[in-house]
C-alpha cells in the first residue's frame, strides 16, 4: 500500500521522485511557505527593521495557505515588493500545488508526466475520471478571467468610493490585490481595517462576495452548473447539487442569525446597511475568505457561537476555501438521517451513498475535530486571553478564514507557531495531511475519495 517503488524518477525532481504523492503535496507547500518566508526577511521587502522572523513566516504561511490572519498590518510593514510577494504566494497557493509549472508545460505542448497528474490530481480533489490536463487549463484560465473581471470591476468601485471622500491609496493595485485576495479567499487587505469602511457600499461588497463565492465553489461546479444550463448535460451531478444547496442555506442561515442576533447590525443606520453588514459577515465565514466590515471583536457571543460554526463547516473541496468541506458535513448529516428513520443504507436525495465515502467523511469529521480540539488546547495554555477569543482564532487558522477577535496581533512566539501549523495543515487539508504523515498510507487507486 502506498506509494509504487518502482515508479521512475521524473522531472518533479529527485526528491519528490522517492515520495509518496501526497507526501509531495505536503513538502511542495512547504517549499513555498519557505520561499515566500525567505523573501519577505530581505530588506526590501518591508517597511520596518523590527519585524521578527517569526512574523514574516507567519505572513507566508498566512498567504500560501490563504487565510489572511496576520501578526503585523500588511500595508504599513511591508513595501511594495513585499506586497507583491504576498500576492503571489496568495495566487500559488489559491490556485494549488504544481499548477502554474503544468500549465506552462501545456502551454509548450509538452505532455504531462504521469507523476505530475498524479500529485495535481490531489492538489485538485480530483476524481478518476477527471481529464487532468483539460482541468487545468481551464482552472488558470477561469482564474485569470474571473480576478481580471474582479480587478476591472474594484477599480471602478473603489474610484467610484473615493470620489465619495473614502480614503483609497492607489486604486489600480488595490483593486488587483483584493480581486486576487477575494477569489483566492485569502482575505488579506492593503486596508488597515480589512473593508469596514465599505459597510454601506453596495458595489464593493457585493463584488467582494462574488468573487469569494466563485473561488469557495471552485471551476469545477461553476462549469457543472454551465453545462447544464447550456444542455450539454442533462442534469447537474450530486456532489454539484449538493455543494450549492449547502452554500446557499449555510450562508441564508447565517444571514438571517447574524441580522435578528446581533445588538450592533440592529443599531446601524439602515435596515438595506444591516442587510448588508449582516449577509457580508455570513458569507465571509462559509466561504473563508476572512474579510470583515465590520469588527467581530465587538459581536456578542451567540453571533460569535453561528460565525464559529460557518468557519468550522466551511466551502466546496473544489475551491479554494477551507473548513470540513460541504461534502463531509452532508454525508455526516445523512448518516445521521438515515440512522434515526431506520434505513439499512445512507441515501442522500435517492441516491445511494458509497460506504467508502461514508468512511472518509467520517473521518474528515473526526479528524478535523481532532486537531481542532488539540489545537484550541495549546491556545488557551500559551495564551491569557478569553476563552471564545481563543476558540475562535483556532477555528479561523484551521478553516483558513483569517478573521479574528484582535488577539493575532498579541500571541506569543509558541502561540504563533502553533496557529502556524494549524493554517498550513488547513491548506492540505486535515485528512490529506494525516494521509500525508502517516507515510502515505492510502492506495493509489482509492486517491478519489478525498472528494469527499
Amino acid at each position: 500500500i502506498g506509494f509504487r517503488p518502482n515508479r521512475p524518477t521524473e522531472e518533479v525532481g529527485p526528491l519528490f521522485g522517492r515520495l509518496h504523492p501526497l507526501k509531495s503535496l505536503l513538502v511542495g507547500y512547504a517549499i513555498y511557505v519557505v520561499i515566500g518566508w525567505a523573501l519577505l526577511c530581505l530588506p526590501f521587502s518591508h517597511q520596518d527593521g523590527g519585524v521578527a522572523a517569526i512574523d514574516h513566516l507567519f505572513t507566508a504561511t498566512s498567504a500560501v495557505s490563504t487565510t489572511g490572519l496576520a501578526t503585523v498590518s500588511t500595508p504599513t510593514t511591508y513595501s511594495f515588493f513585499g506586497e507583491i510577494v504576498i500576492l503571489s504566494m496568495i495566487q500559488f497557493g489559491g490556485i494549488g500545488y504544481m499548477t502554474l509549472g503544468s500549465f506552462i508545460l501545456l502551454a509548450r505542448r509538452q505532455d504531462l508526466t504521469p507523476r505530475r497528474e498524479e500529485i495535481a490530481r490531489l492538489a485538485f480533489v480530483l476524481p478518476e475520471n477527471y481529464n487532468v490536463k483539460s482541468i487545468i487549463r481551464n482552472v488558470v484560465l477561469f482564474t485569470v478571467l474571473i480576478e481580471t473581471a474582479g480587478a476591472i470591476a474594484l477599480y471602478m468601485a473603489f474610484r467610484g468610493a473615493a470620489a465619495g471622500g473614502v480614503e483609497i491609496d492607489n486604486v489600480l493595485w488595490q483593486s488587483i490585490f483584493h480581486s486576487i485576495s477575494a477569489f483566492c479567499t485569502a482575505g488579506f487587505s492593503l486596508f488597515p481595517d480589512s473593508l469596514v469602511r465599505f459597510v454601506d457600499n453596495v458595489w464593493v461588497n457585493g463584488i467582494i462576495a462574488t468573487l469569494s463565492l466563485c473561488g469557495a465553489i471552485g471551476f469545477l461546479v461553476l462549469s457543472d452548473v454551465y453545462n447544464s444550463f447550456v444542455g450539454q448535460k442533462k442534469r447537474q451531478s450530486l456532489t454539484t447539487r449538493i455543494i450549492l444547496y449547502a452554500t446557499v442555506w449555510t450562508i441564508l442561515i447565517g444571514w438571517v442569525g447574524l441580522f435578528l442576533m446581533e445588538p450592533s447590525f440592529a443599531s446601524m443606520e439602515s435596515t438595506e446597511q444591516r442587510l448588508m453588514a449582516s449577509g457580508f459577515q455570513a458569507m465571509t465565514a462559509m466561504t473563508t475568505v476572512g474579510f470583515n466590515t465590520t469588527d467581530f471583536a465587538t459581536l456578542s457571543p451567540a453571533p460569535i457561537l453561528l460565525v464559529l460554526l460557518l468557519m468550522i463547516l466551511g466551502a466546496s473541496p473544489s475551491g479554494t476555501g477551507g473548513g470540513l468541506k460541504s461534502t463531509s458535513v452532508s454525508a455526516a448529516l445523512a448518516t445521521v438521517w438515515s440512522v434515526i428513520h431506520g434505513r439499512p443504507k445512507v441515501t442522500f436525495w435517492g441516491c445511494e451513498v458509497p460506504e467508502h465515502r461514508l468512511i472518509t467523511a467520517f473521518a474528515s469529521v473526526v479528524f478535523y475535530v481532532g486537531i481542532f480540539f488539540v489545537g484550541g488546547l495549546l491556545l488557551l495554555a500559551l495564551q491569557p486571553h478569553a476563552f471564545e477569543d481563543v476558540l475562535f482564532e483556532t477555528a479561523s487558522a484551521l478553516g483558513t478564514v483569517g478573521i479574528s477577535r484582535g488577539i493575532t496581533g498579541e500571541l506569543t512566539p509558541l502561540s504563533k507557531l502553533v496557529v502556524i501549523v494549524l493554517m498550513f495543515i488547513g491548506r492540505v487539508g486535515p485528512i490529506t495531511f494525516g494521509l500525508a504523515v502517516m507515510s502515505g498510507a492510502m492506495p493509489l487507486d482509492d486517491k478519489d475519495d478525498l472528494a469527499i
